[in-house]
């Protein structure tokens, strides 16, 4: 099942004329035109237009049909895609009058999940999702066949081809979901076990291609697969970052988003998708070089919502500032919860660290603290936080100069031998508060 187009092809979309939907991107077709050319196809003709309704048997127009039906055999493609959700008769009636493969808007991204899936779990979701939409469509396949014989001594002319392939098709679906439920079971011990650790989580959401990949690069020191192309990233990945004075992070790159990404792959990724469930927080990276920002925007939320997600705090990151023109970036603001950088040229990415921080530690402590000698644990934990910048012993005390989040240096002074050492100015400004 996993291969990739290096056909030619022809491309079609047409909109109804009667409706105008104002949710729509502005360029839908540049997208599809991106996604067709994503799997290494060669586009040799684009047909993009309007027409008054529908129709059941072909979805275009009979005389559309007849038009693409030339120019497959003037340009002699392997493939014609939609982008659009054909019916499965639809599909069937057109790949008999053009006489080459049709395919639709979700066959094509499920080809393109399929080619760029590398993990043992993200495989079988992507074949989950690959056979539950195939099940639809065997009539294609195999209505040439006659119903299969029976054995020597058995009656009746047994099950058709077809009915056996939905059967084995149906054991397939039913023996991967039981493969990935094991495998849930394992994900959810893995997140007990950050929650317990004390590490922050932090997921990194967004349209496809909006830079996520990246930044997480830059964030974790990692070395994931990045490319300006549309789902350069398959695979969910989890990476710790040590940031002197956040605490332990654990930062999870996913899948980007698409808008009318289709059920069946929002349903074979649900396992995937809890990780962001469990994040402390999100960085929402937008692309604001993009004239469809604000709707991919909306559409990445529009997800949060569906999977229970959108309750969980933000940070908007708003990414390829150095590509953005003057006018769009009138209109890009930065508060506490925005920040703009660009990740592939290292522009804001200490803003958005000190951004971090704060949401997590709830502000930053800069001085000294006081550690009795036999808290070697409390020593210890300090350096694995990255939080000592100095160390010196006095009267059997460990003296630090420490840079740690108030939300965790809360938690060290709840120990009995361990206290802060306050200078003659946060002395007097602890009065003040007193007072």
């Amino acid at each position: 099942m996993k291969n990739t187009f290096t056909s030619n092809v022809i491309i079609v979309q047409s909109d109804l004329k009667k409706v105008t939907d104002l949710s729509n991107p502005i360029d839908p077709f540049n997208e599809f035109k991106d996604l067709v050319r994503s799997t290494g196809a060669n586009i040799l003709k684009e047909y993009h237009g309007q027409q008054n309704s529908l129709s059941a048997k072909y979805f275009l127009g009979k005389g559309k049909v007849d038009e693409i039906c030339q120019a497959t055999k003037e340009y002699k493609v392997d493939l014609v895609i939609f982008n659009h959700e054909l019916s499965p008769s639809q599909e069937r009636n057109l790949e008999r009058e053009l006489r080459t493969r049709v395919l639709d808007r979700t066959g094509l991204i499920l080809d393109i999940f399929a080619s760029r899936a590398t993990s043992h779990i993200g495989k079988m979701q992507v074949e989950l999702a690959q056979l539950s939409h195939l099940s639809t469509r065997l009539v294609r396949g195999w209505s040439h066949l006659e119903r299969q014989k029976g054995g020597i001594g058995l009656r009746g002319p047994g099950e058709t081809q077809l009915e056996t392939d939905r059967r084995l098709i149906a054991n397939r679906i039913k023996s991967i979901k039981k493969r990935l439920e094991k495998s849930h079971r394992q994900k959810k011990l893995n997140r007990y076990a950050r929650k317990k650790g004390n590490n922050h989580v932090i997921a990194l959401v967004g349209y496809t291609n909006a830079g996520k990949t990246t930044l997480f690069n830059k964030l974790t020191g990692s070395e994931q697969y990045e490319a300006d192309q549309l789902f350069a990233t398959l695979d969910t990945v989890t990476r710790k970052n040590l940031s002197p004075g956040s605490g332990s992070i654990l930062y999870i790159d996913t899948v980007g988003f698409i808008s009318s990404l289709p059920t069946a792959l929002i349903e074979s990724f649900k396992a995937t998708l809890e990780d962001l469930r469990e994040a402390d927080l999100l960085l929402h990276v937008s692309d604001v070089s993009d004239i469809d920002c604000d709707f991919k925007c909306k559409e990445v939320n529009k997800i949060l919502r569906e999977i229970n997600a959108d309750n969980i705090p933000q940070i908007i990151v708003n990414n390829k500032i150095d590509r953005a023109d003057e006018a769009n970036a009138i209109g890009i603001s930065e508060d506490v919860n925005q920040v703009s950088i660009s990740a592939s040229k290292g522009i804001g990415i200490s803003r958005l660290k000190e951004k971090i921080t704060n949401h997590l530690s709830k502000g930053i402590f800069k001085g000294r603290l006081s550690v009795t000698q036999n808290l070697g644990a409390v020593r210890a934990s300090l350096y694995q936080q990255g939080y000592i910048e100095k160390e010196e012993v006095v009267e059997g005390s460990w003296i630090f100069d420490v840079l740690i989040g108030n939300y965790e240096l809360n938690e060290f002074l709840a120990k009995e031998g361990v206290d802060l050492i306050l200078d003659d100015l946060q002395k007097e400004q602890s009065n003040n508060l007193v007072g």
